[in-house]
């Protein structure tokens, strides 16, 4: 669970009531404000509307299709595709880092760069994992 910080409590678990209580997007918000606070306003000027953006887009997108899939969790189909949209665009944000990382190592921290790199790899990975638990969990329920 998120501990105020926006740090991520292991091995406490709770009954998942909403969106908010999955850990995946937990993560997958606090790495889209650290990339809002913290690498997108120091990206030079002409970036702006190129990489910013971009970065600025699909960083937001992975929380939000999070919880808009939990919204249609019942909807086998439903639920799948958002969390397939949202692993997308963790891919998409963690190239855009990966590019940031590389060529603008002046403006940029690269270390914080590839924390966050890490961090967009484990939420894919969670995504994928939730995909597959839910997956299961929804054939034992039919």
């Amino acid at each position: 669970m998120e501990n105020g910080d926006g740090k991520i409590e292991a091995g406490k678990r709770n009954p998942i009531k909403s969106y908010k209580d999955l850990e995946v997007y937990q993560v997958a918000y606090w790495a889209s404000i650290e990339i809002l606070l913290k690498i997108i306003p120091k990206l030079p000027k002409e970036e702006k509307f190129d990489l910013a953006d971009q970065l600025r887009r699909s960083c937001k997108a992975v929380p939000r299709l999070i919880a808009e899939g939990y919204a249609k969790k019942h909807q086998y189909r439903g639920f799948h595709k958002y969390l397939d949209d949202s692993m997308a665009e963790a891919n998409e944000t963690s190239v855009s880092l990966c590019q940031c990382k590389d060529a603008y190592p002046k403006y940029i921290d690269p270390h914080l760069c590839e924390k966050l790199i890490s961090t967009y790899d484990r939420v894919g990975k969670q995504l994928f994992r939730l995909r597959q638990v839910w997956k299961d969990f929804r054939s034992r329920q039919n």
